[in-house]
């Protein structure tokens, strides 16, 4: 009996250790050696998952369109018959719609925005339904003559993924969101063969701090996603540039501050013409009595006539942007691109009807940047480089401001174009346009979005973690109260001072700044006459515990 006894006490150990290493690798996994080869599978899985998408749009244009070659497009449009042309973006706006009727609450694409919120107040999750709903819509979207980016899907595919991992090994919220990173950093290297940028996107513009214990696995995604872009297309860029001096442009640096503050305001007016538009396009419904799921079909229509006579509008815009930044456009072809993509633009996401606003914002860059250095190249020849540097600088420089994120912005330019020789220029127009345009935004159209929709991550956790605590979490409930406290408290209710279980601290601070009060009765309202029926009391003390509690947990993530 004593083998067995031995054998069972040794299994029993076993399972034990492993117990005590799950609980570890969840709770403190961004700091473990094995945490590292779960970020390398995420990366690998959301890096396969980029690549799908981005085959898949491609499968279903050249059906939708019959063209041999997706990149020449906006070309090969033109040899349709215009009703073709107008259809086909109508046919994709009604099919959108459909989808997100069925399986979102709101018929709203998730994106970027959402992205980043589920790192801020979801533990790095992501809504998983709505999620597919959205791939769907934007893959057709894209296919189907929309003319928005394909990063904004995939960063949200990846980031369900991630979520998926993290709910299957419970991982909290810490753990959580450095695999969102990972995923988010594979999925934006697959898409663009960019290694550096994807870490730093992910660091810059979802996590929102570069935490050395992130750092490590995020890389390690990212460059599993290249590799995977680089099986299937090769060590290839997706622009190509033609040979450009680098001797003249040193000269011309005040040439691009002017740049950077003019990509600024053209990044600033993008981003306001889409609000403006999404604006526009609801007083439109309800005025219309329009159907929700009717909205992407009416921006169809829209999109359709416009790409009658510009097909350069429809989809992701490479051929465009490739136009620019080898110089093939003149001045005001330049100019009109820039104000058509910028309608176009507006209208899809007007319409719901899905993708991101990173590809176009390249493209906007890009031709702005041409049109500014066919005027400066113009005005002084003999100290001038060539104009292809504007567009190169101005595609980096409305991509950042629009995103906010100059650094990751600045070297996914770079990694776009394999030319790292005019980095000063670039980054000299990027800072400017950055800070001209966060000035004029809430930092960024991700963060603007989310403060159109009363969700305040620009200002910081300082702002939004407040909103993360209900007030029936931290209160005292009613019977941890004394008899006295209990009569106060009943005299304040009758005084119309008190707060509602379900509100946050975010609501319930500013009560006790204005009342002077050390605690309000916290209460249910019951009944037709929804009378407030005591639940317990909510001492300021607590609730200033509990947020310097979460402030420091914050802290210490961000520079852990």
């Amino acid at each position: 009996m004593a083998a067995p006894s031995r054998i069972g006490a040794h299994l029993n150990g076993v399972t034990q250790g492993l117990a005590r290493g799950w609980a570890v690798l969840r709770h403190r996994g961004p700091g473990q050696v094995q945490f590292w080869f779960i970020a390398l599978a995420v990366g690998t899985a959301a890096g396969l998952a980029a690549l799908i998408f981005r085959t898949a749009i491609e499968a279903l244009q050249t059906w939708v369109y019959g063209t041999e070659d997706v990149n020449l497009l906006a070309t090969f449009a033109t040899t349709l018959p215009w009703y073709s042309v107008m259809l086909i973006p109508i046919l994709g706006g009604l099919a959108v719609g459909a989808i997100l009727h069925f399986m979102t609450p709101d018929g709203r694409v998730r994106s970027v925005a959402d992205v980043i919120e589920g790192a801020a107040l979801n533990n790095g999750r992501v809504e998983k339904r709505a999620g597919i709903a959205s791939m769907l819509a934007s893959w057709i979207t894209l296919s189907t003559g929309g003319s928005s980016g394909r990063e904004g899907p995939v960063v949200h595919i990846a980031a369900m993924i991630s979520s998926w991992v993290s709910n299957l090994i419970r991982a909290d919220g810490i753990t959580g969101r450095d695999l969102l990173g990972c995923a988010v950093a594979a999925a934006v290297s697959a898409s663009f063969n960019a290694p550096i940028a994807g870490a730093l996107f992910a660091l810059e513009v979802v996590l929102r701090h570069f935490a050395v214990h992130a750092f490590a696995p995020i890389v390690i995604a990212s460059a599993a996603g290249t590799v995977i872009n680089r099986l299937a297309f090769g060590d290839v860029t997706e622009f190509r540039l033609p040979g450009t001096t680098v001797v003249e442009f040193y000269l011309e640096l005040p040439a691009f501050l002017l740049l950077g503050l003019v990509c600024g305001l053209v990044a600033v007016v993008t981003m306001k013409c889409i609000f403006w538009s999404d604006d526009l396009g609801t007083r439109l419904q309800t005025r219309l009595n329009l159907p929700l799921w009717l909205r992407p079909a009416a921006a169809g229509v829209l999109l359709g006539a416009l790409a009658i006579e510009f097909p350069h509008i429809i989809g992701v815009g490479y051929e465009t942007t490739s136009l620019a930044l080898t110089g093939n456009l003149l001045l005001w072809e330049a100019v009109v691109f820039v104000v058509l993509k910028v309608t176009a633009l507006s209208i899809t996401m007007a319409g719901r009807m899905g993708g991101g606003v990173f590809s176009p914002s390249l493209m906007i860059g890009a031709l702005t940047g041409m049109a500014f250095g066919l005027i400066a190249t113009g005005l002084f020849p003999e100290q001038s480089g060539a104009y292809t540097l504007y567009a190169l600088a101005g595609m980096g420089a409305v991509a950042a401001a629009v995103l906010g994120a100059p650094i990751s912005t600045t070297l996914i330019v770079f990694e776009l174009t394999g030319d790292w020789q005019t980095g000063l220029a670039v980054m000299v127009s990027v800072s400017l346009s950055t800070a001209l345009a966060s000035k004029l935004v809430h930092r960024s159209y991700f963060l603007t979005q989310l403060e159109r929709r009363n969700v305040h991550l620009a200002a910081g956790p300082q702002a939004y973690l407040l909103a993360m605590f209900r007030v029936q979490g931290v209160m005292r409930p009613v019977a941890d109260l004394s008899e006295e406290r209990i009569a106060s408290c009943e005299r304040l209710i009758e005084q119309g001072l008190f707060v509602n279980a379900t509100s946050t601290l975010e609501t319930v601070l500013p009560v006790f700044d204005k009342s002077g009060v050390s605690y309000l009765p916290v209460v249910t309202r019951t009944g037709e006459d929804k009378t407030p029926v005591l639940q317990g009391a909510l001492y300021h003390v607590d609730a200033l515990k509990a947020y310097n509690r979460a402030l420091a947990a914050t802290a210490a993530e961000e520079h852990g």
